[in-house]
């Protein structure tokens, strides 16, 4: 969806300036990694940057920020900016993704299972 149709390495820095205007890190919001899912919560606004706008389109279903990146043809640094915008104004929700379970210690685990051959 870049407007150019450019790969992002070619494009003017000035650009990327104006679609993130002027931000260089999102203040006080949470941080967001490049698995994590971001899904839209509102139609997007006539008034919206076509960027924001796009963003709000692609994440009908759960994205990730990498993906919401590649689809974008934007810098994941410009695309985590965005979305900070967005979730700021509660126009998106961004999740973590689920962590790998935690295994119980290997002790703990022998002496259950111990335990239940004894029964």
């Amino acid at each position: 969806m870049s407007t150019t149709g450019r790969d992002w390495g070619e494009e003017a820095p000035e650009r990327f300036y104006v679609i993130t205007r002027g931000h260089t890190q999102p203040a006080g919001r949470p941080a967001l990694d490049l698995v994590t899912l971001v899904v839209a919560r509102a139609e997007p606004a006539p008034s919206m940057p076509p960027e924001h706008t796009a963003i709000l389109r692609l994440c009908g279903s759960p994205l990730s920020v990498a993906e919401v990146s590649a689809y974008l043809r934007l810098p994941v640094s410009a695309v985590t900016l965005l979305l900070a915008d967005l979730v700021a104004e509660e126009r998106v929700e961004a999740r973590a993704c689920v962590p790998a379970a935690l295994l119980p210690d290997r002790a703990l685990l022998e002496a259950v299972m111990h335990g239940l051959q004894r029964l």
